[in-house]
């Protein structure tokens, strides 16, 4: 009876079984085909979605809103289970654990010899023909060893991954060194540089000492010598004093010699040359043009009147990048771009060579007019597009070329040749190209205005008109323009032209009528000397490089003169207007140097 009834009790246990986890129901649930199985085990095999297919019959589910939760409790199969569970537990027995070794779970008595792949469960004939028929299936010895390579192989992943991790920790260690490392030589650097600057504070200071202790003596020296003759002056002139009380003059001599010898230094005393001991900071280091250091001096700019800002120094020797022949008077910068980029001609080298407004080297290019063959620039313009119109000539014949700015030729225009150098600008309302002329030798030099179209054909020619003449004849003034140098379009189209034949500024307008002259030979306020450069402002102020009187003149829209710009400079000869209003000008001074001022 023990056996039958250990027997019957196997049976139940097999019966209480759930297929998929295979132990016994917790919280079982039936399905429509009377199947009954875990909840949690129907969950896992429904996942997300909202119908599933039975595990033993395939027969399709559709659950509702609650999901598996909301199927059908089998009250009758919990009641068992925990009927069949107090019995083991008074009997003290354990629950049955599924079957060992090879023996299928569903049917003991049948040995599992294969896997189903889709329910990764051992099974049998009779499973494979009830439930997996149409389920993949492999050998479960097969199952066995792929499972133990897999093991195999995810502990040499894992011995990889260990491997990696040591590897980035030396990585890591190695960097914190490097960092450590890094910092000490920061710190060691910036702790030379101080004991640097300490040591050039001491030599400056020194040597500013030095030069005041030397100022000091030649000032006390001076004194001295003051002193000395004073008190001989004034012991002279206390006894001649005291013999013209007495009506003697006996100290007569003394006194013609000792006032002699002093007459004409009280009204002019001898200078006293001291040495300057003035220091003047900056906050970053002077920018380098060429290959010449250059001062930098900031000012700034008021009502359209300007003050020095930026003083640029090129160096006039030699045909390196960055340098200027030193034939220097044949260089004209008349263009700033939009970007800043100063343009300048080089003559001689045959290139333009662009600089920054801070005096950095940028590029060059030369100036080809066809092939190999070059022009030497007189002069550059910028046009609305931001290209380059330059102007020049070769030994035989004269040009007008169109470069973009990184100096590839677009278009040019053939050009009689002339002995004189032209200049050339840009009228952008009417893009029209301005090309001066001078025609002639002596007195029959002529000069003239053409203007052509970008294609090169010509419009017109601007040089004097039947009431210019008329106007001549009367004022006996002449106006006919006779060695043109340089030209300027302002912002109203009104045309601006240097003539260094007559040391005046030719007007016309925008149709090349002649509307007035000013300026004139002379070095008074508003008189000109061989002017150059020409450029107008913003505020429609005209700026006139006076080459000859060595000054940067300002005049109104009239020709009435404003102020000189600028004294200090030896030669100027270009001035052009940057972006933000700054005026730039070229000097050539006598020693071959280029000087770029940024006013």
């Amino acid at each position: 009876m023990a056996a039958a009834a250990s027997t019957l009790g196997e049976h139940f246990s097999e019966e209480l079984t759930c297929s998929i986890c295979l132990e016994l129901f917790t919280r079982p649930k039936v399905l429509p085909c009377q199947h009954t199985f875990c909840q949690d085990c129907l969950q896992d095999h429904a996942g997300k979605k909202k119908h599933l297919k039975c595990p033993n019959c395939r027969q399709q589910v559709e659950l509702s809103s609650q999901g598996v939760a909301g199927l059908q409790d089998n009250h009758l199969v919990t009641s068992l289970c925990e009927r069949l569970q107090n019995q083991a537990t008074l009997s003290g027995e354990t629950r049955e654990q599924p079957q060992s070794g090879n023996r299928c779970s569903f049917h003991p008595s049948e040995e599992a010899k294969l896997l189903c792949k889709q329910c990764n469960i051992p099974v049998c004939n009779e499973c494979l023909d009830e439930m997996h028929s149409d389920h993949a299936t492999m050998s479960l010895k097969k199952a066995l060893q792929e499972r133990e390579q897999l093991i195999a192989e995810g502990k040499n992943i894992l011995e990889t991954f260990h491997s990696f991790i040591l590897i980035l920790k030396e990585k890591e260690k190695s960097l914190n060194e490097q960092k450590q490392q890094t910092d000490k030589s920061i710190n060691q650097t910036y702790k030379q540089m101080v004991q640097k600057l300490t040591e050039n504070r001491d030599h400056l200071l020194s040597r500013v000492d030095n030069k005041h202790r030397k100022n000091k003596e030649v000032l006390q020296k001076e004194r001295d010598r003051l002193l000395a003759g004073k008190n001989e002056l004034s012991t002279v002139c206390g006894r001649a004093e005291k013999e013209r009380q007495k009506g003697a003059f006996s100290e007569r001599t003394v006194l013609i010699q000792v006032v002699g010898k002093y007459r004409g230094k009280a009204a002019a005393p001898t200078p006293v040359q001291t040495q300057s001991a003035v220091f003047q900071p900056t906050d970053t280091p002077a920018p380098v043009l060429g290959d010449v250091t250059v001062p930098v001096v900031a000012k700034t700019r008021h009502g359209g009147h300007y003050q020095a800002e930026t003083v640029l120094i090129l160096h006039g020797e030699g045909r390196e990048t960055g340098t200027i022949h030193d034939s220097c008077v044949k260089l004209k910068l008349v263009s700033v771009s939009d970007e800043g980029e100063i343009f300048l001609a080089d003559c001689v080298n045959q290139k333009i060579q662009v600089f920054t407004l801070q005096g950095t080297f940028v590029r060059q290019f030369p100036t080809v007019v066809s092939g190999e063959e070059k022009m030497g620039p007189n002069d550059v313009a910028t046009d609305g597009k931001g290209n380059l119109w330059v102007v020049g000539g070769t030994y035989s014949a004269d040009y007008a070329v169109q470069y973009n700015k990184q100096g590839r030729m677009l278009r040019k225009i053939d050009l009689q040749w002339v002995h004189r150098n032209r200049g050339i600008a840009v009228d952008t309302r009417r893009n029209h190209i301005l090309i001066t002329q001078a025609t002639g030798d002596g007195d029959n030099e002529h000069g003239e205005v053409l203007v052509f179209r970008p294609d090169g054909t010509l419009v017109r020619t601007a040089s004097r008109s039947w009431m210019g003449w008329f106007k001549s004849l009367f004022w006996k003034q002449r106006i006919q323009m006779k060695h043109p140098r340089y030209i300027t379009v302002d912002e109203e189209g009104t045309i601006f032209v240097t003539d260094c034949g007559n040391d005046c500024v030719f007007v016309y307008n925008g149709d090349g009528q002649f509307l007035f002259q000013f300026g004139g030979f002379g070095s008074g306020k508003g008189q000109l000397y061989c002017p150059a450069g020409i450029c107008t402002d913003r505020a429609g102020y005209i700026v006139v490089a006076d080459a000859g009187n060595s000054r940067v003149v300002m005049f109104d829209k009239t020709g009435s003169f404003l102020k000189h710009i600028t004294t200090d400079v030896e030669t100027p000869w270009g001035v052009a207007m940057a972006p933000q209003g700054q005026l730039v000008v070229t000097n050539c001074d006598y020693s071959s140097n280029v000087i770029i001022q940024v006013l």
